[in-house]
């Protein structure tokens, strides 16, 4: 059996900004710091850590490093880990992507399941592009235990495999918070969810996405 401890990475700039960015990157901001270093001490402090993988994107990397530096380990850097493309609607505020996007963010909006980025990678695509990259990390770690630091939507696909639920069940499982854990078993090829995006050792710096996402 792998374990897999899946972290979504701490507040970035965007997220602070009420910014969509998918392929973009973004720095964590200062709060996203402080959270994803809470992260790493709870990680390490709780679990004997084998491997450390990440997005390569900066604020999912950073939040990945954080752990792997207290290790001393090394950090892989997987751009099957990222955020979904986004197509158009990278760099765009919430508040303008349901301005001027209509029905194609509402859809977003209202069965995520279903939508697709402007231009951009629709949630079935990424699904299948994070879980066959989870799974190939994970038969790689038999046995171990594993971070992946990634991002919220291709975590939200995630568990909704897990449960064993079809894409279009998506809208409702829920978002997780920044720099939260959750804690995933594999064995004979399939994935069970133990702790869905616990966050509590963050404490009054918890932040979640909001509403118009």
């Amino acid at each position: 059996m792998t374990k897999l401890l899946i972290i979504r990475h701490g507040q970035s700039q965007a997220n602070l900004d009420g910014i969509f960015v998918g392929h973009v990157n973004s720095p964590l901001s200062e709060l996203g710091v402080q959270q994803a270093k809470l992260t790493a001490d709870y990680i390490v402090s709780n679990y004997h850590v084998d491997a450390v993988y990440a997005s390569d994107l900066e604020r999912a990397f950073y939040t990945g490093k954080c752990i792997a530096d207290i290790l001393n380990l090394p950090i892989t850097a997987d751009d099957q880990l990222r955020e979904i493309y986004a197509g158009d609607w990278e760099r765009v505020k919430f508040d303008d992507l349901a301005a001027n996007y209509g029905e194609p963010y509402q859809l977003w909006l209202r069965d995520i399941g279903r939508a697709k980025c402007q231009n951009g990678e629709s949630v079935a695509q990424l699904q299948e592009r994070f879980v066959s990259a989870v799974r190939r990390i994970a038969e790689e770690n038999e046995g171990k235990t594993v971070v992946i630091a990634s991002h919220a939507t291709p975590i939200r696909t995630f568990m909704t495999h897990c449960a064993g639920c079809d894409i279009t069940q998506m809208k409702n499982i829920p978002w997780v918070s920044n720099a939260s854990v959750t804690i995933v078993e594999y064995d004979h090829n399939v994935f069970r969810i133990i702790t869905p995006g616990y966050d509590k050792h963050l404490g009054d710096l918890r932040t979640a996405l909001p509403k118009n996402v």
